[in-house]
């Protein structure tokens, strides 16, 4: 049962208790308005008073005990959210590490390279002057000369000055990427501490795939396809990233599961687009495995997945449909074919929900 048939079925308890509680005062009312009382209807509305207390009593205790379990099952909701962040952030820690690890390594070696090339060339430069020196002094440089020509020899003066540009862009380029998939971290997980602000999809979606790079770089090319001009849209930044990274993993997963062994690379397309004037459609899409119509009934329960034990919990899913459609006030759907792949759309509201003045300005 997921937590919004939980939270009806609750609400449906509820309502059920009241209507006794009124039925039981009703029947209190139409023996007290019947005319004189006898001793025996004065009895038995006593016995319904009493009842109707008792009743009272312990449909109040009853409603008090739903309405905390109401409260404790939305803050557990919460910290599944959070707990399945953290999770996310630390499966993809490896990754990220690996990210950052490689163009640091290739700066440090291109650093390196630099250090004894430079080092070369003041050995060069020092004799050239040298020669220079001696050649104003006398007319006797030859064995400095000569000396001069094994150093150039040596030092491989041209292929020098051809490689350390290289090896300098390359250091730029690198200091670079570090840069940006930190700031994609800082951006990904900087908490929206519930409040809804305007966020910028295209830049929202890339900080996510750059975040989660390691996991689809081997398996699939991803491609990107948004529209000019989208407007922003009021959400939960942190959230929402949630989300697109839970759909990009599992699609590179489908992807691996239908590759097999081979080293052949999927697709995965993410887009986003102004759908009706005031709806936005977000994709995923991928060349994986598809579901299969025996599960498509479940894909957003709680705690049901597909994948071996280790490789999923069966929440990103759910938390998903959470996240879109009772906080966002959205649509979370799937079209697939098994074998051929699957395409994830969800459809977000451009202006916020009218539940919700004052949550976004």
């Amino acid at each position: 049962m997921t937590d919004t048939e939980q939270v009806s079925e609750l609400k449906r308890r509820l309502q059920a208790r009241d209507k006794t509680i009124a039925a039981l005062m009703s029947r209190v009312q139409a023996a007290t308005d019947g005319g004189p009382s006898s001793f025996s209807i004065l009895e038995q509305n006593i016995k319904l008073e009493e009842l109707v207390a008792q009743k009272t009593g312990q449909l109040a205790a009853q409603r008090a005990e739903l309405e905390s379990a109401l409260r404790e099952l939305r803050h557990a909701q919460a910290q599944l959210l959070h707990a399945q962040k953290l999770e996310a952030i630390g499966q993809l820690a490896a990754g990220i590490a690996h990210e950052i690890n490689t163009p640091a390594q290739y700066v440090s070696d291109n650093t390196a390279f630099l250090d004894k090339a430079f080092a070369r060339i003041v050995q060069v430069l020092e004799v050239y002057q040298r020669v220079a020196d001696q050649l104003r002094a006398t007319d006797h440089a030859a064995a400095v000369l000569g000396e001069l020509d094994a150093l150039v020899a040596s030092a491989k003066l041209p292929f020098l000055v051809k490689q350390a540009p290289r090896a300098i862009q390359q250091s730029v380029e690198g200091l670079e990427r570090i840069s940006s998939i930190v700031k994609a971290m800082k951006e990904f997980s900087h908490p929206s501490a519930g409040k809804k602000e305007p966020v910028d999809l295209a830049q929202s979606i890339a900080t996510t795939l750059t975040v989660a790079r390691n996991e689809w770089k081997y398996v699939a090319d991803v491609r990107t396809e948004f529209e000019p001009n989208l407007p922003v849209v009021p959400a939960l930044r942190d959230e929402l990233n949630q989300v697109i990274l839970n759909l990009v993993v599992n699609a590179a997963h489908a992807i691996a599961e239908a590759n097999g062994s081979s080293n052949d690379k999927g697709v995965i397309t993410v887009g986003a687009r102004l759908l009706e004037p005031d709806t936005v459609q977000i994709w995923v899409a991928d060349t994986g495995c598809g579901i299969k119509p025996a599960h498509r009934t479940r894909i957003f329960e709680p705690f049901f997945t597909t994948k071996p034990v280790g490789k999923g919990t069966g929440q990103g899913l759910a938390i998903a449909y959470s996240v879109v459609v009772e906080k966002h006030h959205g649509k979370i759907f799937f079209e697939s074919t098994e074998g051929d792949g699957t395409t994830f759309y969800i459809h977000l509201p451009v202006e916020p929900a009218a539940t919700e003045t004052g949550a976004f300005p």
